[in-house]
């Protein structure tokens, strides 16, 4: 089915799913060329427990081999998260490293509180979490000289589900054109453990927070929506205003550009 998305400037029309033995070794071909291109060693990736993250760094893992290293970062953090992450670097016998930033949080929020004349709102806190695993990603990616991976997919992007400067800020995005379901599969030819795969998708930002809980509908209705498929009218509708509400979390930050011909200003 063809549809036109205007508010999206794409058009669609292909299966729904793609196969994941293609998928992964397009992905993997397009990493090494970027980590060469880039004139680095290998590359770097955050660990979170959950699917994405674990079929990031399992492509890194055949692409570089031990050039590459999984990062978990604990940040008040679920303790079953931090076992899965752990889990997912045994089976896939990841080169891995914890880097438990709790403390370093702490620090921070108490720092700036006296900056705030009342309590942080949730988000606020809850967003420093991803901002400070990234700055923990490139001190470590800049160190060993390994390019910093993303983790975010498709169905994310599309609608804003991440946090500007945190998950966002990264090198490059591998997995940026795969629906979810695109990712759960790539997931099982990787052979990723199945409960992984199975988990509720999480940022684990909050106990008990889930995306699909927080988004308002699921993944694969967002799936369909990008593959052109029907659903129902105030999904499409949700979908294609969060787009463009959170259009300013994909561009490029705007510049003043000043044009120095302009002689009105009397300089």
């Amino acid at each position: 089915m063809e549809r036109e998305t205007a508010n999206l400037g794409l058009i669609f029309m292909r299966p729904l799913y793609r196969d994941p033995e293609r998928l992964a070794k397009t992905i993997q071909e397009w990493l090494k060329k970027k980590i060469e291109g880039s004139g680095r060693r290998g590359g770097i990736v955050g660990l979170s427990g959950g699917i994405d993250s674990a079929v990031v760094a399992g492509l890194l893992k055949k692409v570089c081999g031990l050039q590459m290293l999984a990062v978990i970062m604990p940040c008040h953090s679920q303790e079953d998260d931090v076992k899965d992450a752990y889990k997912v670097a045994e089976s896939l016998d990841l080169p891995h490293t914890l880097v438990d930033l709790t403390s370093v949080y702490d620090a921070l929020v108490k720092s700036v509180s006296s900056a705030v004349d009342d309590d942080f709102e949730v988000l606020p806190l809850a967003n420093a979490k991803p901002r400070l695993r990234m700055t923990t990603l490139y001190m470590l990616g800049q160190q060993r000289r390994y390019l910093v991976c993303g983790t975010g997919n498709k169905a994310e992007l599309t609608i804003g589900y991440f946090t500007k400067h945190g998950d966002s800020g990264v090198d490059v995005l591998p997995l940026g054109d795969l629906l979810k379901q695109e990712v759960r599969e790539l997931a099982r030819y990787l052979e990723i453990p199945e409960e992984i795969i199975n988990k509720p998708p999480s940022a684990g930002l909050w106990k008990g927070q889930t995306d699909e809980g927080e988004i308002g509908f699921s993944y694969d209705l967002i799936d369909k929506y990008l593959a052109g498929g029907d659903v129902p009218v105030e999904v499409k509708d949700k979908i294609e205003e969060m787009n463009r509400r959170t259009s300013h979390k994909r561009d490029v930050p705007p510049i003043c550009v000043i044009d120095d011909n302009d002689t009105t200003q009397g300089w």
